[in-house]
Protein backbone atom coordinates (compact mmCIF):
# COMPACT_ATOMS: atom_id res chain seq x y z
CA UNK A 1 0.00 0.00 0.00
CA UNK A 2 0.78 3.61 -0.92
CA UNK A 3 -0.08 6.74 0.64
CA UNK A 4 -0.76 9.65 -1.00
CA UNK A 5 -1.66 13.16 0.14
CA UNK A 6 -4.24 15.67 -1.25
CA UNK A 7 -3.51 19.47 -1.95
CA UNK A 8 -6.07 21.05 -3.18
CA UNK A 9 -6.80 24.68 -3.77
CA UNK A 10 -9.73 25.46 -1.07
CA UNK A 11 -7.71 28.00 1.77
CA UNK A 12 -9.26 25.38 4.40
CA UNK A 13 -7.57 22.25 2.96
CA UNK A 14 -6.84 19.38 5.63
CA UNK A 15 -3.91 17.87 3.82
CA UNK A 16 -5.51 14.37 3.77
CA UNK A 17 -3.73 11.21 3.53
CA UNK A 18 -5.44 8.51 1.92
CA UNK A 19 -3.61 5.14 0.85
CA UNK A 20 -3.96 2.79 -2.04
CA UNK A 21 -2.60 -0.43 -3.26
CA UNK A 22 0.33 -0.51 -5.28
CA UNK A 23 -0.91 -1.05 -9.01
CA UNK A 24 -3.50 1.87 -8.60
CA UNK A 25 -0.68 4.16 -7.34
CA UNK A 26 1.00 3.24 -10.60
CA UNK A 27 -1.72 4.31 -11.95
CA UNK A 28 -2.01 7.71 -10.36
CA UNK A 29 2.06 8.29 -10.75
CA UNK A 30 3.75 6.39 -13.70
CA UNK A 31 7.24 6.42 -14.49
CA UNK A 32 8.47 6.84 -10.85
CA UNK A 33 6.82 10.34 -10.55
CA UNK A 34 5.47 11.27 -6.70
CA UNK A 35 3.68 14.51 -7.87
CA UNK A 36 0.60 14.70 -10.22
CA UNK A 37 -2.29 17.13 -10.80
CA UNK A 38 -5.82 15.98 -11.17
CA UNK A 39 -6.62 17.37 -14.26
CA UNK A 40 -3.56 15.24 -16.16
CA UNK A 41 -4.39 12.45 -14.39
CA UNK A 42 -8.25 12.68 -15.96
CA UNK A 43 -6.84 13.25 -19.19
CA UNK A 44 -3.96 10.67 -19.24
CA UNK A 45 -6.63 7.84 -17.80
CA UNK A 46 -9.78 8.98 -19.12
CA UNK A 47 -12.82 9.51 -16.60
CA UNK A 48 -13.79 6.24 -16.26
CA UNK A 49 -10.77 4.20 -14.99
CA UNK A 50 -9.66 7.71 -13.00
CA UNK A 51 -12.73 7.41 -11.04
CA UNK A 52 -11.95 3.75 -10.16
CA UNK A 53 -9.03 4.85 -8.77
CA UNK A 54 -10.40 7.61 -7.01
CA UNK A 55 -12.35 6.00 -5.73
CA UNK A 56 -10.47 3.24 -4.25
CA UNK A 57 -8.49 6.07 -2.87
CA UNK A 58 -11.58 8.12 -0.94
CA UNK A 59 -12.66 4.60 0.50
CA UNK A 60 -8.70 4.80 2.49
CA UNK A 61 -8.06 7.29 4.67
CA UNK A 62 -5.40 7.25 6.62
CA UNK A 63 -5.26 8.81 10.04
CA UNK A 64 -2.05 11.34 9.29
CA UNK A 65 -0.29 10.66 13.16
CA UNK A 66 0.20 7.38 11.94
CA UNK A 67 1.40 7.58 8.65
CA UNK A 68 5.16 6.92 8.08
CA UNK A 69 6.01 7.52 4.65
CA UNK A 70 4.11 9.85 2.06
CA UNK A 71 4.96 8.48 -1.74
CA UNK A 72 3.10 11.10 -3.79
CA UNK A 73 1.00 14.15 -3.65
CA UNK A 74 -2.50 14.58 -5.86
CA UNK A 75 -3.11 18.22 -6.30
CA UNK A 76 -6.32 19.61 -7.32
CA UNK A 77 -7.10 22.96 -8.39
CA UNK A 78 -3.32 24.11 -8.02
CA UNK A 79 -2.86 23.91 -11.78
CA UNK A 80 -0.40 27.50 -11.35
CA UNK A 81 2.20 25.03 -9.77
CA UNK A 82 2.50 23.01 -12.48
CA UNK A 83 5.32 25.49 -13.42
CA UNK A 84 7.77 23.86 -10.24
CA UNK A 85 7.16 20.69 -10.93
CA UNK A 86 7.95 20.21 -14.69
CA UNK A 87 8.88 16.23 -14.51
CA UNK A 88 6.53 15.58 -11.54
CA UNK A 89 9.38 14.30 -8.93
CA UNK A 90 9.36 16.43 -5.65
CA UNK A 91 13.22 16.07 -5.80
CA UNK A 92 13.56 18.23 -9.09
CA UNK A 93 11.25 21.04 -8.17
CA UNK A 94 12.20 24.16 -9.58
CA UNK A 95 12.43 26.45 -6.65
CA UNK A 96 11.92 30.29 -7.65
CA UNK A 97 13.89 32.32 -5.26
CA UNK A 98 12.14 35.08 -6.71
CA UNK A 99 9.21 34.96 -4.80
Amino acid sequence: MKNIQIIDGADNCTYSIFSIDNSLFELIFPNNQDIEFIEDFMTRLGQEKALICLTALWNNEVDKKEVLEIHGTLFYQNEHKKKYYPTKKEAEMIIDLAL
